[in-house]
């Protein structure tokens, strides 16, 4: 039995420690979206250009100026479209495993000609990626 005139505490060090356990769990199990970017390429400039709002499901693609691809790493090369397409298609099905929609992320230099474009579209919509974002830098407005 208590007297009066006693006081009752509290320990709050075990919700201290389960509030920092859950932190550690959430920081540890969260995914990072980081979008390396290749310092080869050159992407153009556009006035209407934004930055788009779901970040999740890039697949990065980066065509250099003398049309060669590479992936969002410069060791990452691909010798042809057909190359590109089965990269694709592996991420996107990484993707749908973790129920997020793909998208094509492609950095083109602004030198490239067109048909470089062209072709890694295709071979993103032969592997089921049909949602494309271009990069562009923003021309910045006084």
């Amino acid at each position: 039995m208590s007297g009066e005139g006693e006081t009752m505490n509290m320990d709050m060090s075990p919700m201290i420690d389960l509030v920092f356990l859950l932190l550690i769990f959430f920081m540890v199990s969260s995914h990072m979206i980081i979008v390396k970017i290749d310092k080869n390429v050159k992407p153009p400039t556009a006035d209407s250009a934004a930055v788009a709002k779901n970040k999740g499901g890039r697949i990065v693609v980066n065509i250099h100026e003398d049309g060669k691809f590479y992936g969002p790493e410069i060791t990452m090369t691909f010798p042809n479209a057909d190359a590109v397409s089965e990269y694709v298609d592996a991420e996107r099905q990484k993707n749908d495993e973790m129920q997020v929609k793909s998208r094509l992320h492609l950095r083109a230099d602004k030198r490239v000609q067109t048909r470089y474009i062209k072709e890694i579209v295709k071979a993103a919509a032969d592997a089921l990626v049909v949602d494309v974002i271009f990069a562009t830098y923003v021309i910045e407005k006084d």
